[in-house]
């Protein structure tokens, strides 16, 4: 069988993901995660990203266009923090206890009440997302979930669910990285950082 002709195939997939950004889910998302974070900024508190594979980079990604590309000039900014950077220690945690533990007792040593959690699950059923999901709830954490395909067990835990109306991973994760540049510009553009 001949694969698909590429312009046919590009095409398609591009109008998969317009499907999938087409819904108000998205709009409504973003305006209860937006005042969620500036409060997080101008009380000092700290955000936590979370996620594996594909949704690990993302988690990454977030950190770092939130903790740098939202900077305007000496005002108070945002504290990021990505669980899945250390290495060290999330290997430690999966090789000497269980992968369930990755990112949960990373939020025992370093999360405090009042600090934001953002789990992105593209399933929304990954045990250690759910586990550190229900960890920051237990410890007085707000919680984010950014979910597809239904929005597993994921969608149920958190305070604000973001789940993408599709089945398709890639589709999932193009709308996360939006997500994420959406939130980036938003912040930086029309929202004053406080005084530091």
């Amino acid at each position: 069988m001949a694969p698909a002709p590429i312009d046919a195939y590009v095409r398609r997939y591009v109008e998969e993901t317009h499907t999938a950004l087409s819904d108000p889910y998205l709009a409504q998302g973003i305006g209860r995660i937006v005042p969620l974070l500036l409060k997080a900024r101008e009380s000092g508190r700290t955000i936590f990203f979370f996620g594996n594979g594909g949704s690990a980079s993302t988690a990454s990604h977030f950190v770092t266009d939130i903790g740098k590309a939202t900077i305007r000039g000496e005002g108070r900014r945002f504290r990021c923090v990505a669980l899945v950077d250390s290495i060290g220690t999330v290997t430690a945690w999966a090789n000497d206890a269980e992968y369930a533990r990755v990112f949960s007792e990373q939020l025992v040593n370093l999360a405090e009440r009042g600090d934001v959690a953002v789990a992105i699950s593209g399933s929304g059923n990954s045990p250690n997302i759910l586990r550190a999901v229900e960890r920051a709830r237990a410890m007085g954490l707000s919680t984010v979930g950014l979910t597809g395909m239904g929005g597993g067990k994921l969608r149920e835990i958190v305070d604000i669910p973001i789940v993408v109306p599709s089945n398709s991973m890639q589709h999932i994760e193009d709308v996360h990285l939006l997500i994420c540049h959406l939130l980036t510009s938003y912040l930086r553009d029309e929202t004053p950082s406080p005084a530091p």
